[in-house]
């Protein structure tokens, strides 16, 4: 492969690695499907309980008007709940509920299952060569966030 096509592979692959994942998994989902900013938001929230909407927004790199709308609707859904932060009255808390962390959990072990199953179906030097190229896989993604961060 030319070099210069090797970086637009490369982000084709990881793409549809991560789409056919998400397909994948949908197909056994019981609940409505939630979108990737619902996801993102969610896995957030249960990472960080009580981070501020604005918080929020800027984690995920996303308009604070757009983040209201998703606990709007995680909300209605059942996933968020959003309490008044008692240091300023002004800010909300978001908190994940029950089923939100059941739902991420659910999530979290299918996905492993999934990868699981399909790593082994790999050769022995197709799961090598992944295995080595996870370093160099991590240093574009902490480059990628931080070139976002601007550190």
């Amino acid at each position: 492969m030319a070099t210069e096509e090797f970086p637009d592979s490369l982000a084709a692959v990881l793409a549809g690695v991560q789409r056919m994942v998400r397909r994948r998994l949908r197909q056994s989902l019981t609940a409505p499907p939630l979108r990737g900013a619902q996801v993102e938001l969610l896995r957030l929230v249960a990472a960080r309980p009580g981070i501020r909407v604005s918080a929020a927004a800027k984690e995920l790199y996303l308009a604070g008007n757009s983040v209201s709308t998703l606990v709007n609707q995680l909300s209605r859904a059942g996933y968020l709940r959003r309490e008044t932060d008692p240091d300023d009255r002004r800010s909300g808390l978001l908190l994940p509920t029950q089923a939100a962390e059941s739902r991420l959990r659910d999530w979290e072990a299918r996905r492993s299952a999934l990868m699981h199953e399909q790593v082994e179906r790999l050769t022995e030097e197709e799961r090598s060569a992944l295995a080595a190229a996870l370093p160099a896989l991590r240093k574009l993604a902490q480059n990628l966030h931080e070139e976002v961060e601007g550190t």
